[in-house]
């Protein structure tokens, strides 16, 4: 009873009643990027955009998005819940409300919002509810936190595409990404930052359906 009990808070979302308080203050976290130098939390240069990308453990994710040509930082964070300023302890047990992701500020001159979609649906396995893999729980879910109404519209016409590309693959799930304009963003521990740069011999990897997304 206590393991279903524990399982059962993990992937109901809390309410903003019975939610973790959090704290007033930020967290510690770096300020430069561990992989480029460059600052995590601007100023960014002038035409960039941004969007956040939930696919679960924030580490492997991170690494993905960091190598892309036209990226110009990522910062693992908390985004999506109630709990302000939440610790990675806090938001693992799925009381803050908030997912794992990465913030990503790119260029889309270089990188269009449809083709870092793209990257992002084929990088896990967006049909898995609350979980991603054997990561259990809301702070594993897929989510995409985008920066105006046009590229949610954008997010979720590309969701619709991939949803029919995997139909055709047989596959019966349906896409239970959340998309949602960007609520407030919580930047994770100085630890978690760039964590598998940092930490080369740490097994965190990411698994997608092996379904190619198409592009609009």
């Amino acid at each position: 009873m206590f393991l279903i009990d524990m399982f059962n808070k993990k992937t109901v979302m809390p309410t903003a009643e019975t939610a973790l308080p959090g704290r007033n203050l930020p967290i510690p976290t770096a300020e430069t990027h561990f992989v480029t130098g460059r600052p995590l939390h601007g100023p960014d240069p002038d035409g960039m955009a941004s969007i956040s990308l939930g696919m679960g453990h924030f580490w492997a994710a991170e690494r993905l998005l960091w190598q892309r040509q036209g990226v110009w930082v990522t910062v693992a964070g908390y985004q999506g819940g109630f709990t302000p300023n939440p610790t990675a302890q806090e938001t693992v047990t799925g009381l803050t409300g908030h997912a794992e992701v990465v913030k990503v500020v790119y260029d889309a001159q270089l990188l269009p919002l449809p083709n870092l979609l793209k990257i992002f649906f084929e990088g896990h396995d967006p049909t898995q509810g609350m979980r991603q893999g054997n990561d259990i729980g809301s702070a594993y879910r897929s989510a995409v936190f985008v920066a105006s109404a046009q590229d949610r519209d954008t997010a979720e016409r590309m969701r619709d595409v991939y949803q029919q590309a995997l139909y055709r693959a047989g596959r019966t799930s349906k896409i239970t990404t959340e998309i949602a304009e960007a609520p407030m963003f919580y930047p994770a521990e100085e630890y978690h930052q760039q964590y598998l740069a940092r930490n080369p011999a740490a097994n965190s990897a990411l698994r997608g359906t092996g379904v190619d997304c198409p592009v609009l």
